[in-house]
C-alpha cells in the first residue's frame, strides 16, 4: 500500500469498516462494510482529504449491497417513467449499479434526491449514463467492452495510481521540460509530440496523415514501455489513428481523453482499418488493437484536474472544434512550467459549440495550430455563411433538384444537421448515409458537450435537432431509389473529398442533371477528385460495375461554401492568444503548411510581442 493510502486508512475510525483501499488512476476508492459510513461518510472524508489533494470516493463492499432484483425494483419505483430508463446492470467488483436512461437528470432528481434514495436504500453506488437518442452500436459496444473488462480495469487503474504516486527524490537543480516534435510541424497531418521532464514522458496525440505517413516514433528518447501517458486532444484521424499501433507494439499505459473523444476515436479507427483493407493497403494494426486502446482509456470531463504522472497534472478544456475536442493543459512540477497544447480549435461560436476556452490561470508555453494562419485566411461572418447555405439549398429545391453535400463524418456533417434541424419549416427530406449517421448518433449521447444554446434547446425545450424527422438514415440498397427519384432532397454523405464512400456513388448518379447541385463545405486537398471539380473539371473518371473505365459528365451546379471550418481563421488564432487570461512567454506553431506557420509566428511576435518559434519535425525544444 502506498504512503498516501496508508495515511488515509490510518485516519479513518474502525467504525468505517474499510475492507479495501485502492487507486483508480489519480483517485482513491474506499470500500466499506459499514452501511452507515457508506450513507453518511462523505463529509468526514472531505475533511480528511484536504491535505491529500486527492479525490476520494466511498463505495460499498458487496456484502452490504441489496440483491440486484430488489435494487431494480427500487430504481423503477423511484425513477419517473419519463426518464426513459433503457437498461440497468451491475458491476459488483466496483459496487456500482449502472442506470442507462434517455434523461439522466430525472434519475438524479432535484438536488440529487432520487440518486441519494437509490444509493441509501439499495446500498449500491449508482452510475448514470445517457442512452443515445439515436441508437449507436459504437456506444453500446464500448460500454459492453468496459463492463466485461472490469477485473482487468480495476487492476490496471490501481497500478496507474501506484505509479503516479510513487515517491520520487526531486532535485530542483535538475528540473527541465522539453518537447520532441514527431509530426505535424510545418505540415498538416500525423500530429504527435513528446513532452519530457526529468521524471515523466507524456505523448500528445498520435495521428496518421491522409497520405498514409506516420509520426516519427522511432526516436532514441521514446521507449513505449517508459511512456507514462498519452493525451488525445480530439478524434480526427490525423490526431488519433496511430494510437492503436502503440498498444499493439508494447505500450500498456493510459490514454486520456474526454468520453465522446474515446467513442469517436473507435468509430474513425475502425473505419480507417476497413478502408485500408478495402484499398489493398498495408494496415498498421488490427481491430484488436483498438479494443486495447479502449481498455486503457481514462476519460476526463472538461475542467477535471487529474494527476497523470509524477509531478504532472492534466486538465481538458473546450476547444470548440468537434465533439469532445479539448485544449490540453499540463501543469508540470510545483509551479515549474505550464503548457497549453491547443490541438485543433475554433475561437468563435458555431451552431454546435461555444468558442474555445481561454480562462487559464497559468500558461508559459502555448503550442497552437496554424491551419489557417496566413493573412489571406479570413473566414466570412457566420451569419453570411448560414444565409448562403440556405440560399443554395432553396435555389436547388425550387428547381426540383437534389443537393449533394460530401462531408467529413465528424464535425462538419453535424454542424450542417444542426443548422437544418433548427429550420423547423424545412419541407424536404435530408438523406444521411455513411459514417455520418453513426457519428451523429454518438453526438446524441453527449449533449452536455454541445454549445450552451443547443443544450438549452435539448434539455429545457426538448428540441433536439439531430432527431428531427426530416433526417432519413439511408442504407446502401436505398441509394439508387433516391438518385432516380424526381423529388427534391438534400443528401449528406461521406467522404468529404470524394476519394471514396457513398458520396462518390451519389455524384455519379446526380452529376449529369443540371437541376442538381454539388456543394463543398470542407477543405479539398490537392490531387483529390473534390479539388479537381472545384477547379472546374467537368468529367469524373471512375469504374462501372463491370470494372471498365466510366466517365461521368458533371453538368450539375458546383458550389463551395466557405467559412464552415471547425478551425480558427487567422484573426481568431491571434485573438485566442491575445485573450488568454494569462500572457504566455513563448508560442510554438504547428499543424499548418510551412508558409502559414511562419506567417502566423511572425504576426504573433509583431502584434503581441511574444516570443515565437516554428519547429520542424524531429526537433527537440527546451521549454524550461
Amino acid at each position: 500500500m502506498s504512503a498516501i493510502l496508508k495515511e488515509l486508512y490510518g485516519k479513518l475510525d474502525a467504525d468505517a469498516k474499510i475492507s479495501e483501499v485502492n487507486f483508480e488512476a489519480s483517485e482513491v476508492v474506499l470500500y466499506t462494510k459499514s452501511k452507515e459510513f457508506f450513507r453518511t461518510g462523505e463529509d468526514k472524508i472531505r475533511e480528511l482529504v484536504k491535505d491529500l489533494k486527492k479525490r476520494v470516493e466511498i463505495r460499498p463492499d458487496l456484502s452490504i449491497c441489496l440483491p440486484p432484483d430488489e435494487t431494480k425494483e427500487i430504481i423503477l419505483r423511484e425513477v419517473p417513467e419519463e426518464a426513459g430508463v433503457k437498461d440497468i446492470y451491475f458491476e459488483p467488483e466496483l459496487g456500482k449499479v449502472i442506470i442507462e436512461a434517455q434523461k439522466p437528470g430525472l434519475v438524479i432528481g432535484k438536488g440529487g434526491e432520487t440518486f441519494r434514495k437509490i444509493r441509501n436504500e439499495s446500498l449500491w453506488l449508482p452510475k448514470i449514463e445517457r442512452a443515445p437518442a439515436i441508437k449507436s452500436d459504437i456506444v453500446r459496444a464500448i460500454r459492453s467492452l468496459l463492463h466485461t473488462e472490469l477485473a482487468y480495469r480495476k487492476k490496471f487503474l490501481n497500478n496507474i495510481g501506484q505509479r503516479i504516486n510513487t515517491p520520487r527524490e526531486y532535485d530542483k537543480r535538475k528540473d527541465w521540460v522539453r518537447i520532441s516534435t514527431l509530426g505535424a510541424f510545418r505540415e498538416v497531418g500525423r500530429s504527435c509530440m513528446l513532452v519530457q521532464t526529468e521524471y515523466a514522458k507524456i505523448m500528445l496525440d498520435c495521428g496518421v496523415d491522409v497520405g498514409g505517413t506516420f509520426p516519427y516514433i522511432n526516436i532514441p528518447e521514446l521507449d513505449l514501455e517508459d511512456l507514462d501517458a498519452i493525451c488525445l486532444s480530439h478524434a480526427h484521424i490525423d490526431h488519433c489513428a496511430y494510437i492503436p499501433y502503440l498498444y499493439e507494439n508494447g505500450y500498456k499505459g493510459p490514454l486520456y481523453c474526454t468520453p465522446p473523444t474515446r467513442d469517436l476515436m473507435v468509430l474513425l479507427c475502425l473505419d480507417y482499418v476497413d478502408v485500408a483493407q478495402k484499398d489493398g493497403k498495408e494496415v498498421p494494426y488490427s481491430k484488436k488493437a483498438i479494443e486495447k486502446a479502449v481498455k486503457h482509456t481514462i476519460t476526463l470531463d472538461y475542467g477535471e484536474v487529474s494527476d497523470i504522472a509524477p509531478s504532472i497534472r492534466l486538465t481538458f478544456q473546450p476547444a470548440g472544434h468537434i465533439l469532445g475536442s479539448s485544449l490540453v493543459h499540463l501543469h508540470i512540477g510545483d509551479g515549474l512550467h505550464n503548457i497549453l497544447y491547443t490541438g485543433d480549435y475554433k475561437y468563435g461560436p458555431t451552431k454546435l459549440f461555444d468558442p474555445a476556452y481561454t480562462d487559464f490561470q497559468r500558461v508559459e508555453t502555448v503550442i497552437t495550430e496554424a491551419t489557417y494562419g496566413s493573412a489571406m485566411s479570413i473566414m466570412p461572418p457566420r451569419r453570411e455563411v448560414e444565409s448562403r447555405f440556405f440560399e443554395i439549398i432553396d435555389r436547388t429545391m425550387a428547381r426540383g433538384g437534389k443537393l449533394l453535400i460530401p462531408s467529413f463524418a465528424v464535425g462538419r456533417a453535424q454542424e450542417l444537421i444542426a443548422m437544418l434541424g433548427q429550420r423547423k419549416d424545412f419541407p424536404y427530406p435530408v438523406y444521411v448515409e455513411g459514417m455520418v449517421w453513426d457519428a451523429t448518433a454518438i453526438h446524441t449521447a453527449y449533449p452536455e458537450y454541445l454549445s450552451s444554446r443547443l443544450q438549452r434547446e435539448i434539455f429545457h425545450y426538448g428540441n433536439n435537432p439531430f432527431i428531427h424527422p426530416m433526417f432519413k438514415h439511408v442504407e446502401p440498397r436505398e441509394r439508387d431509389g433516391i438518385i432516380d427519384s424526381t423529388d427534391p432532397a438534400v443528401v449528406i454523405a461521406t467522404s468529404g473529398m470524394l476519394i471514396g464512400g457513398p458520396a462518390v456513388e451519389y455524384l455519379k448518379g446526380l452529376a449529369p442533371n443540371p437541376k442538381n447541385t454539388l456543394m463543398f463545405v470542407g477543405y479539398q486537398a490537392e490531387g483529390t477528385p473534390g479539388r479537381r471539380i472545384q477547379k472546374g473539371w467537368k468529367e469524373l473518371v471512375g469504374h462501372g460495375p463491370d470494372g471498365r473505365t466510366k466517365v461521368t459528365k458533371i453538368e450539375m451546379e458546383v458550389e463551395t461554401l466557405s467559412g464552415m471550418s471547425g478551425h480558427s481563421d487567422r484573426n481568431q488564432l491571434i485573438a485566442f492568444i491575445k485573450n488568454l487570461s494569462c500572457r504566455p512567454e513563448k508560442v510554438l506553431i504547428n499543424h499548418g503548411e510551412q508558409s502559414r506557420c511562419l506567417e502566423l509566428a511572425r504576426d504573433i511576435k509583431r502584434y503581441l510581442k511574444i516570443d515565437t518559434h516554428v519547429p520542424k519535425n524531429l526537433e527537440a525544444v527546451r521549454l524550461k
